[in-house]
């Protein structure tokens, strides 16, 4: 029997990992693959795994919300994967947290029972050109999470050098240089919006479907002893998550005030909200200092969710309590 591919997208939060999956969810489509996806959330709300469902409504979706695969939902990896299997798909993508660290992913894949069925082709890594950079800094109280990221760029086969679009060239040299100091090996992507070449990638898939061993793509002396050295250590630190819910439309500029307000902590917003004068729901998404706006035709429950580094949530509920004229309901 072929064994099945599987491909993990890893990055920061807000570098288009989401996007890219739809763009390989697509190809998938193209060229008749049946794909599966596991996906996976630091809070309770599914926002990533709303808009693959939006778009691909056809596609095997396996969710663990609320919490780091590598970390405390490390255990459920396993029986979400088992899950997907008996869907019997050409492919398997497993998106990541952005603050997940790939390693622990790459070692689930290494279970007794996906050992004749399963390998990992690629750890696909997107980073995101505007901010990279300043990574380091941005994160500088929280050495766990420079560490982290820094293992994103390290252990990947594929570095996708995300909004292009966003910097000069003066900057992409500086970037080339720094990634080349990280990671020697990867192939390198510079794109915007995700659009990243899918031949290479698939013909990959079609050229390794009969290969007799799990292929483990990552820069580990002894992976078992690194493992456990480092078991005690949890990857996204102190990142933590609030979500809010919302029963009635919202002026657009009220909302970007309260995330300006709140910068300093925000890693990361995002969720579907209705605006005033608008007739269809938007898909809002926060990425350090830039807010996007998308109209969709989602229509589940309206919310926004936040995610950032040592939240005051009390503080953080009083500010949007503020802008939004019903009481706010703190979901988690």
């Amino acid at each position: 029997m072929a064994k099945i591919p599987v491909f993990v997208l890893s990055g920061f939060l807000g570098s288009g990992k989401t996007t890219l999956l739809l763009r390989l969810l697509e190809e998938c489509s193209r060229r008749q693959l049946k794909p599966a996806v596991l996906m996976n959330e630091l809070g309770s709300t599914d926002t990533d795994g709303a808009i693959i469902s939006n778009h691909r409504k056809e596609q095997l979706v396996e969710k663990l919300l609320d919490g780091c695969i590598c970390c405390n939902k490390k255990n459920e990896v396993v029986g979400s994967i088992e899950k997907l299997l008996l869907q019997k798909p050409d492919v398997i993508f497993i998106e990541l947290t952005g603050v997940a660290n790939p390693e622990e992913v790459a070692d689930s894949l290494t279970e007794p029972q996906f050992i004749e069925c399963l390998y990992l082709e690629r750890v696909i890594t997107i980073l995101d050109a505007e901010n990279v950079l300043e990574y380091n800094s941005i994160f500088e109280a929280d050495r766990s999470l420079v560490e982290t990221v820094r293992r994103q760029t390290e252990v990947a086969d594929v570095l996708v050098i995300n909004k292009m679009d966003l910097i000069n060239p003066a900057r992409k040299a500086k970037i080339s240089k720094a990634l080349k100091k990280q990671n020697t090996k990867a192939e390198i992507y510079y794109t915007s919006y995700s659009a990243v070449s899918m031949e290479p990638l698939f013909n990959i898939v079609t050229q390794n479907r009969s290969r007799d061993s799990i292929k483990v793509n990552i820069k580990m002396s002894n992976q078992e002893n690194e493992h456990k050295k480092h078991a005690h250590k949890r990857s996204f630190s102190r990142i933590q998550t609030i979500s809010f819910s919302i029963s009635q439309p919202i002026r657009e500029k009220d909302i970007e005030k309260f995330l300006k307000k709140c910068k300093t902590s925000i890693l990361r917003a995002k969720g579907y909200i209705p605006l005033t004068g608008k007739k269809e729901t938007y898909l809002m998404q926060h990425v350090v200092k830039r807010t996007n706006w998308e109209p969709t035709s989602y229509s589940g429950q309206h919310y926004l969710v936040v995610i950032g580094i040592d939240i005051n949530k009390e503080e953080l509920t009083n500010q949007w309590n503020k802008i939004n004229k019903c009481q706010a309901t703190l979901v988690d």
